[in-house]
């Protein structure tokens, strides 16, 4: 923890402080951005304030006492509820505004991880409840140089696996008439250990009505055949197998034949405009030194697509974070699933992923985009024309 720079952070955004509030490890940001794992069970309720000026302050129950002592500050210890209450009053005495784990309207729930009734509590002790999600994107959200080149190492490795996986269809294809998705997605896996990537779920291999379905995962119970003349959507993630690596995310699509239908390419011009105008909107912003908020985004790619008569068939936010999880905590491309404000900022790295998904078939393509201090630019290689797999 770098409680110097968490404290002039606090500063900027004009809070007193930033509480920290765990019970049975339900908030795991507040572990990682102290810096500290537990070596016991976590059965009692623990505070941390780290005020924006002065030494930080410990509350912890007095069976679990020891709980963080990893951390600077004065230890203050409770029993009963009412003691608990009248010391986590005296802990906030003269704050006005204080930072915690919470989301008004929970319109990022990724952040929304203190309950109500904790906030219920801070606020009947006159202290107003600020989202802690500008902190968290500050310490959470942005790369170091190293993950960046992590990131970009993963890249070329799922990319090479993505060409691989198209030629793969296509050879199974004309040896054999047909392919499972499941064995695609089983090719993808192997191929990732062999290159030293690797994902905790994944990949997404549909074909025709199940690439409309934005979140299909094939398995061997669930899983259609890919013939010549169908369609095909290929969606996979991967970060390299060493300590804090990060994340790579990507989705093509390709059609098993010499000549996609009218509507196929359709689709995708729409789809591959609405992701190019996006990411055009962030480069020109960060360009002019212009902040921009991940709604913004979001309604750039969307409006594309609606103005084509697609809108309703949209059906998720343009992008998301991209961490050491696959979705992180930083700004989300959104103003569909919610209305995220956070400001793009530099050295954090999020999807472009626009998506049309109709009954017959469904075309997304994703991107990744990272920004730094003067410019932003998708990290990998990005689709232009749908895949032709040979049949």
């Amino acid at each position: 923890m770098n409680l110097a720079e968490i404290q002039a952070q606090l500063r900027a955004e004009g809070l007193d402080g930033w509480l920290f509030f765990d019970h049975h490890r339900r908030d795991p940001i507040a572990y990682r951005v102290l810096g500290f794992a537990p070596r016991q069970h976590i059965t009692r309720r623990w505070h941390y304030l780290i005020p924006a000026e002065g030494e930080p302050v410990k509350l912890v129950h007095r069976i679990e006492s020891r709980m963080l002592d990893a951390l600077p500050g004065e230890r203050r210890v409770y029993s009963g509820w009412q003691e608990l209450r009248s010391a986590l009053g005296a802990l906030l005495a003269g704050r006005r505004r204080v930072a915690m784990q919470y989301s008004p309207d929970c319109m990022i729930p990724y952040i929304s991880l203190v309950d109500a009734g904790t906030v219920e509590l801070v606020r009947s002790l006159g202290v107003e409840v600020m989202s802690s999600a500008g902190l968290v994107q500050h310490f959470e959200a942005r790369w170091t140089p190293e993950q960046l080149e992590m990131h970009l190492e993963a890249g070329r490795r799922v990319d090479q696996v993505r060409g691989e996986s198209f030629e793969e269809i296509g050879r199974r294809v004309r040896a054999e008439g047909s392919v499972e998705e499941v064995a695609i997605r089983d090719f993808v896996r192997r191929r990732f250990a062999d290159l030293g990537v690797a994902a905790e779920d994944g990949p997404i291999v549909g074909v025709n009505a199940n690439s409309g379905n934005p979140h299909y995962e094939p398995s061997e119970q669930v899983t259609s055949p890919i013939r010549p003349g169908d369609f095909v959507l290929l969606d996979m993630w991967a970060k390299l197998t060493v300590p804090q690596s990060v994340y790579y995310d990507i989705t093509w699509t390709g059609y098993v034949g010499a000549e996609p239908p009218e509507r196929i390419q359709e689709i995708f011009g729409i789809v591959t405009a609405a992701r190019d105008h996006a990411v055009e909107f962030i480069r020109a912003a960060i360009a002019g030194r212009r902040t921009i908020r991940g709604w913004e985004v979001d309604d750039v790619a969307r409006g594309v697509i609606a103005g084509r008569g697609f809108g309703e068939w949209f059906t998720h936010r343009t992008g998301h974070s991209i961490g050491e999880d696959i979705h992180g905590n930083g700004a989300n491309m959104d103003n569909l699933e919610t209305h995220d404000e956070r400001p793009i900022v530099a050295g954090t790295c999020f999807s472009i992923e626009p998506g049309i998904y109709l009954p017959e078939f469904g075309v997304r393509s994703e991107v990744n985009v990272y920004v730094d201090d003067s410019e932003a630019g998708v990290t990998g290689e990005t689709q232009q024309d749908l895949v032709l797999i040979r049949a």
